[in-house]
């Protein structure tokens, strides 16, 4: 397993579901998963798509700058590091943001989000 083509497929499905349908990033999370948005903690996954899926846009596009990544503990899980654009519809400047994702394995051979931190970079 390459960690950076798991985190570049990670970040591209994310974003992509996120962009077109965010009800649909349930899958992606876990009860014991955590989302920092803007400094508010949710827990679990239903919670966290309720966020997701309340915020005050309809439509956003999301274009990637940067993704780092780094194996994480023995049990498999990776950290990622992204940053970019978000470019909500109707708005003529796109908005600076970074999010971290702290991916781990599930039993399948897959990956869920157990930690999410997402923070809009104001200049």
């Amino acid at each position: 397993m390459d960690p950076d083509a798991v985190a570049k497929a990670f970040v591209e499905h994310y974003y992509s579901t996120f962009d077109n349908n965010r009800s649909n990033l349930g899958n992606l999370y876990q009860e014991a998963s955590m989302l920092t948005f803007e400094g508010q903690k949710i827990q679990g996954s239903v919670n966290i798509v309720a966020k997701l899926t309340s915020l005050p846009f309809q439509q956003c596009k999301h274009s990637i700058s940067t993704v780092d990544c780094q194996p994480s503990g023995p049990a498999g899980g990776m950290l990622v590091f992204v940053s970019g654009n978000l470019q909500l519809a109707g708005e003529q400047h796109a908005l600076r943001f970074s999010q971290m994702f702290h991916l781990m394995p599930t039993p399948q051979g897959s990956f869920y989000v157990l930690n999410d931190v997402f923070r809009l970079n104001y200049a």
